[in-house]
């Protein structure tokens, strides 16, 4: 083994420059920890927002950084289980980066944080999946409960986790309806298997979105933008609809039309991946749900561009450039 691995820290706060490929020891596990063998590691929208200073944790600089990845298991700490040893594992995002940042040729994380990922998947494809597919499920198949029929609206649909919930909600029956602000985009998310699409920035959004439905609106919406659209969204909903709100984009505020919502009997419900994450019976739900579907093929994660290891900067700033119809991806080790 060598005695030393490339990891990603920063130094302070600031856009994708302040990421640093830097050497270091390669540590070994504690008690309760393990320790990859990186292949590939996922870029999410959140590790942006934590190198701004701008997530739910506050970096501890200098900082690590990532919570995503996929690789092979070639130590474990004292008392732990060996029989970990040479599997093929993805990260369960259930730590702070502060603690367990995965961006790297190696990376320590928590024994209780791994499993082992279908062999019908790609160390890229397992480090792209399970952030956008857990929060798809978590909303729509397991609070939202999709049935056959159902309209759903997904905003920022060319996201790695609006990509997800196309393919999600195609496989519970449901019908998709894709909201882009790029006319670019809208092939894409076709091809995707989007049912429709509406291109935000050429027309009506609430007025496609009833001429789709025949006046009666989406029965889910699953947002992550919030701000100023959220009355739109409110227009779009059906009476009785349920609005997912599992992010902040806009940096506009968000105000909630009130006689709208009233009138329609609105849910929202703000809603986090962690909701599922710290509920070990309900991320075992999930994971059996997700694993079933990535290996009969109903579920395909859909990788925008990777990026070496060496090219990290580059890869943020594609991420930050919206460009990515899917998941960016970083590749290292072998």
């Amino acid at each position: 083994m060598p005695e030393t691995a490339r990891i990603v820290r920063f130094h302070a706060f600031g856009d994708a420059d302040v990421l640093q490929l830097e050497t270091a020891s390669l540590a070994a596990p504690g008690k309760g920890e393990v320790r990859l063998q990186v292949r590939a590691m996922g870029v999410n929208r959140a590790d942006v927002l934590f190198r701004q200073g701008k997530y739910v944790w506050t970096p501890q600089l200098p900082a690590r950084i990532g919570v995503e990845a996929a690789g092979i298991v070639d130590a474990v700490g004292p008392g732990g289980d060996a029989a970990w040893i040479g599997k093929r594992v993805l990260c369960i995002p259930a730590f702070s980066p502060n603690e367990y940042g995965v961006y790297g040729d190696a990376a320590l994380v928590p024994e209780t944080c791994i499993a082992e990922f279908p062999a019908s998947l790609s160390f890229e494809q397992a480090a792209s999946c399970l952030v956008q597919y857990l929060t798809a499920w978590g909303a729509l198949i397991h609070f939202g409960k999709v049935r056959k029929g159902d309209f759903v609206l997904l905003t920022a649909a060319s996201s790695s986790t609006g990509m997800a919930a196309i393919q999600m909600v195609k496989a519970a029956g449901g019908i998709s309806i894709a909201v882009t602000r790029s006319p670019a985009k809208k092939q894409a998310l076709l091809d995707a298997g989007a049912d429709h699409v509406v291109v935000t920035e050429a027309g009506d959004l609430a007025g496609e979105v009833m001429a789709i439905t025949g006046g009666a609106g989406a029965r889910i919406i699953y947002d992550p933008v919030a701000g100023d659209t959220l009355e739109a969204l409110v227009a779009c909903a059906a009476k009785g609809a349920t609005l997912f709100a599992y992010g902040i984009l806009s940096d506009q505020p968000t105000v909630l039309p009130m006689l709208d919502a009233f009138r329609k009997y609105l849910t929202i419900k703000v809603y986090d991946v962690h909701e599922v994450i710290e509920d070990r019976t309900l991320l075992e739900q999930g994971l059996d749900y997700l694993f079933t579907a990535f290996e009969s093929g109903a579920l395909v994660p859909v990788i925008s561009r990777t990026f070496p290891l060496e090219e990290i900067v580059a890869a943020h700033r594609y991420m930050e450039a919206g460009h990515q119809v899917g998941k960016v991806v970083v590749t290292a080790g072998k």
